[in-house]
């Protein structure tokens, strides 16, 4: 059965679009990283220069108490490098709270 078009849909790539005209660049080939507030600073430093991420920020909405929205930090890069950064960022979370 095919996918039926929401508004949601429309809305994403309109998103997209803005996006990609503001930055002037195709966002296909990048993802992103959501560093969770409370994120040692010294660890995202240290993602972005061995990994050669690009830090922006996002806005999310988040639910702790009541859904809001806020501003996160995240670290932006090609598919293969954000896999490697992520492995990164647990081993280093893992040591900081050890």
């Amino acid at each position: 059965m095919p996918k039926k078009l929401t508004i949601g849909d429309l809305e994403r790539r309109k998103e997209k679009i803005e996006i990609e005209e503001e930055l002037g660049e195709k966002l296909e080939e990048l993802y992103d990283i959501i560093m969770p507030p409370g994120t040692p600073s010294y660890i995202m430093y240290d993602m972005i220069e061995e990994f050669e991420l690009e830090p922006v920020e996002r806005k999310l909405t988040v639910n702790i108490v009541e859904c809001d929205e806020r501003n996160v930090i995240v670290l932006r890069g090609k598919l293969e490098v954000v896999k490697e950064a992520e492995q990164y960022y647990f081993k280093e979370m893992k040591e900081y709270i050890n």
